[in-house]
Formats: structure tokens, C-alpha cells, sequence
């Protein structure tokens, strides 16, 4: 049977528009950049620091989506005489356009991080900078925090550098063509690499215990006048890149850790009653997980079409998937107890984005100080202590979260009384409830998560079943509402 079109009618998208503007409101979302931060993004951007280093030679290139211009890393890869390789990785150096206490600066520690939306993004930094001068768009000379990392064949990591040099990029990759040239053999040998190193630390990442979730995203996209939801299938270039980012952030930690001062991304181990529950919760939907077998192997061996596996996936990215959060030292001598990430399984910083997240920014500058055996910067060294607080206050994933929220609600209000067709993907078992009959389900078209509700049987996780649209509204106050179902039909 053919999918039946959803667009969006004019006054869902005048509701979502309202309910857009609600939530930048709500967010407290700047709409602009004041006219000092302009003029000094217009200065930075004429005479940025450059550093000492050319490494212009460096056929370096950068993959990220389509439409992107706000580049923060480009690489190249490639084999190391006698074994194993090289994995050359510039970052964006936002430091060398941005004074500490200047107009820019004090306006990126407002910002925080850049927001999401989807009629448009709230930036971190004026674009004349974050999609211009400090990008790392291609054959444009760009001073940036050039990272080496040797390794073995195996891809452990032999040693790591990292200083400032100009870089140029050659091309401007996008994910989809990546996997499709070195799927079809024709990718220049340092593409076709990414996929040699990325398989060797994803076994690396397996060794160490470290988590990899490949959920499905919800993607926005506006074509025709009107937003679409899609899943989005994670591609294995995916992997590979966020591999080469991983072993970027873990580096970058180590280095702090062993040099001082630093700043870390940490996650806590999961509870282990929650642990017990998602055994029990794998055995209630048929999954084997032997008592021997790690978390992070389980997870590995799922398939996330599998109705089943996509129902645990979700229970156990929430369950386990504890929320991270930034801890700062000041030395070596007061390194916190706890510097482990546990779905990485390692320490680890950020340090890969400074053109959209603030902390990037200082974690760059600190592992720079460490490789040139030098003290830290002072700018740096006086916002240590309060920047895990500030971090704390980014709203990123709200914007990201909410803005999904009411897309789903404006795409379906047209389609209220409809039915679809659903996987129950959580439930209020959860809340120890013995009878649970209220969770979420996700359709199978178009790409929405919504509250479900049943009148006269319990939900069953990871059940197909069949729905019926009772409400759609972006405005609804319960944002965790606006989206509700209800049972009409037996699952299975």
C-alpha cells in the first residue's frame, strides 16, 4: 500500500511557527548578535593569530552533512612506514579569533553552545567566523590546533601531538558519498582509510568496554515549503568519524590528566538494580543475555530493526546512559576521583567542536599548553572553576528535544482520529506500576514518538500494535503530551 503523504496544512504550519517562537522565548534564545560582537567578529575575522606552523601541504578533507558550513575538524589519514597509521586532525582554533574578555568571548560564555532549531540555528558565534574565516571550509587557509595520532596496526594508540598550524582543506565530504565511494572501492586511499582505522577502534572501543548506541534519528528536514520527519539510519562512516573524534577527546584527557590543569566529560556507572531490570526486561522480550556477556557486548550484537532490540535499545539508553557531566581541576595534585566516561569506558574531554560548543575552546587551549610544556594560558586557567557549572546551563538539548516535539505535533494535527501502525518502545513498568497502560510507541511512518495510553489491557514492550491519534497540538502545555495515542488494536 503507498504511504499516504504528510504535509502540513496552513494552519499546522502557523501553529508550529507560533510554538517555534514560543519555545526560542521560552529558551531565552538571543535573536541576534549585538552590534560590538558584529564589528569585533568582523575584525577577528580580517586579522586572526596565525600560528608559526604551515602544514598547508596536508591534503586535508572534512565530512559532515550537505548544507553545513560551520566546520570543526577536517583530517587525513594515512599508513605509517614498517605499520600502522597516522590520523593528521585539525580543529577549528577558535582562540586565534577570540581575546579573552573581549566582546566575542563574553558573548560565546552567554551562548554556551549553538541551538538547534528547525527554521534555523542560533549560533555560538557570529557566522563571518563560525561559517567564514575560522571554518574549515575548503582551500581556505585557516589557523587550527593540528592533532597527531600514531597508531599501531591493531589501532592502539601509540602516541599523540597536538600544536597550532595553518591548514588548508582540499574537499568538503558529506557522509552519504563517503560511504558510497569506499563501498564501491573508488575512494582516494586516505578516505578509503577512515574505514581500515574506524573497524580497528571500534574494536578497540569493544576491548575496552565502551558503549556504541545505533538507534535511528529523527531527522527535520523542510522540502517543499513544509517540514518532513525521516529516520535516519546511522551509516557505518558514521562510526568511523566519531571514532576519529573518540580517540581525539580521549587523548586530549589523558594529556590533562597526566599534565594538569583540565577539564573532563565524566559519566557514572550505572545502578546495578537497573542493570538487573534490563535483564529482566531482555528476558521478557526474548532476548539471550547471558550473565557473562557485558553490557556493552549485548548492545553490540542487537539489530535496531528488530522490533524487539529497538524496544531494549530504548529502555537501555535510558536505564544506563546516566547523564554526563563536566569536572574541571585545577593540578595535577587535585585530579577528581571519579574521570571515567562509562559509556566510553575511558576518560574523555570535548574537544573537537569549538565552533559550536564554548568548552571546546579551553580544552583545546589546555592540551596545546601540555604538548608545548608550558603553563596555561590565564584566560583559561580563571574560567576553569566555573565552566562545568556554565556547561551545566547549556540548552542544547532542549532545543533539540523540544524542537523535534513540536514538529511531531504540527505534522500530525491534520491526521487526529487516524490510526498507524506502532512498536510500544517503553512503558510504565518502569514506575513499578504491576499493570502498566500508559508508555511510548514509535510509528513506523511517519518518523514520530508519542505517549500511548490503553483503555483494557496492558502494553507489552516491544509489541507492534496499533494506534489512534487522540490529540496533536503544539501548544499544549504538557510538552511531553502533545503527542498522545491510544490502543485500538491487540498487539502482538
Amino acid at each position: 500500500m503507498p504511504r499516504r503523504p504528510m504535509r502540513m496544512s496552513e494552519a499546522a504550519k502557523a501553529a508550529l511557527a507560533t510554538a517555534l517562537k514560543k519555545l526560542r522565548t521560552d529558551l531565552q534564545a538571543p535573536s541576534g548578535f549585538p552590534a560590538p560582537v558584529l564589528a569585533a567578529a568582523e575584525a577577528a575575522a580580517r586579522a586572526p593569530r596565525l600560528p608559526d606552523r604551515d602544514a598547508t601541504d596536508l591534503p586535508l578533507f572534512t565530512i559532515d552533512p550537505p548544507d553545513s558550513k560551520d566546520l570543526d575538524q577536517a583530517m587525513y589519514l594515512e599508513r605509517r612506514p614498517g605499520g600502522g597509521f597516522r590520523v593528521h586532525y585539525a580543529i577549528a582554533d577558535v582562540a586565534a579569533f577570540v581575546t579573552a574578555g573581549d566582546a566575542l568571548d563574553a558573548e560565546a560564555r552567554k551562548r554556551i553552545v549553538t541551538l538547534y532549531f528547525p527554521d534555523g540555528k542560533v549560533p555560538l558565534h557570529p557566522p563571518v567566523l563560525s561559517e567564514g574565516a575560522a571554518s574549515l571550509l575548503p582551500n581556505q587557509k585557516v589557523p587550527a590546533l593540528l592533532w597527531e595520532h600514531d597508531l599501531d596496526a591493531h589501532g592502539e594508540v601509540t602516541r599523540s601531538s597536538v600544536s597550532r598550524a595553518l591548514v588548508r582543506s582540499r574537499a568538503k565530504l558529506d557522509y552519504a558519498g563517503v560511504q558510497q565511494a569506499i563501498d564501491s572501492g573508488t575512494a582516494e586511499e586516505s578516505v578509503a582509510l577512515l574505514r581500515d582505522i574506524g573497524t580497528l577502534r571500534e574494536a578497540v572501543e569493544a576491548e575496552r568496554g565502551g558503549i556504541s548506541l545505533s538507534l535511528p534519528d529523527q531527522e527535520v528536514t523542510f522540502e517543499d515549503g513544509s517540514f518532513r520527519l525521516r529516520y535516519r539510519a546511522a551509516l557505518a562512516v558514521d562510526g568511523w568519524n566519531e571514532q576519529i573524534s573518540l580517540m581525539t577527546g580521549m587523548a586530549a584527557a589523558k594529556m590533562m590528566l597526566d599534565g594538569g590543569p583540565g577539564i573532563l566529560r565524566t559519566q557514572d556507572r550505572a545502578p546495578t538494580h537497573e542493570v538487573t531490570r534490563l535483564h529482566h526486561i531482555a528476558q521478557g522480550l526474548g532476548i539471550d543475555w547471558p550473565h557473562h556477556v557485558s553490557y556493552a557486548e549485548l548492545i553490540r550484537s542487537l539489530d535496531p530493526h528488530d522490533r524487539k532490540h529497538a524496544a531494549f535499545l530504548h529502555e537501555a539508553a535510558g536505564a544506563l546512559l546516566v547523564k554526563s557531566v563536566y569536572k574541571s581541576f585545577p593540578d595535577h595534585d587535585h585530579i577528581p576521583a571519579e574521570t571515567v566516561h562509562a559509556a566510553i569506558a575511558a576518560p574523555y574531554t570535548h574537544c573537537t567542536a569549538p565552533l559550536r560548543r564554548l568548552v571546546d575552546r579551553y580544552a583545546g587551549e589546555l592540551c596545546v599548553a601540555v604538548g608545548a610544556d608550558r603553563e596555561a594560558p590565564e584566560w583559561v586557567l580563571a574560567a576553569l572553576g566555573d565552566l562545568p557549572s556554565r556547561m551545566e546551563k547549556a540548552k542544547g538539548n532542549a532545543a533539540d528535544r523540544q524542537s523535534l516535539d513540536l514538529v511531531e505535533a504540527a505534522l500530525l494535527m491534520d491526521r487526529v482520529g487516524s490510526t498507524f501502525d506502532a512498536v510500544v518502545i517503553d512503558t510504565d513498568a518502569e514506575l513499578a506500576q504491576p499493570n502498566p497502560r500508559e508508555g511510548q510507541v514509535q510509528l513506523a511512518e511517519p518518523a514520530v514518538l508519542g505517549r500511548v495510553t490503553s483503555a483494557a489491557v496492558d502494553l507489552e514492550l516491544g509489541a507492534s500494535a496499533r494506534v489512534k491519534l487522540e490529540r496533536a497540538d503544539p501548544a499544549f502545555p504538557d510538552k511531553n503530551r502533545r503527542v498522545l495515542f491510544s490502543l485500538v488494536q491487540d498487539q502482538r
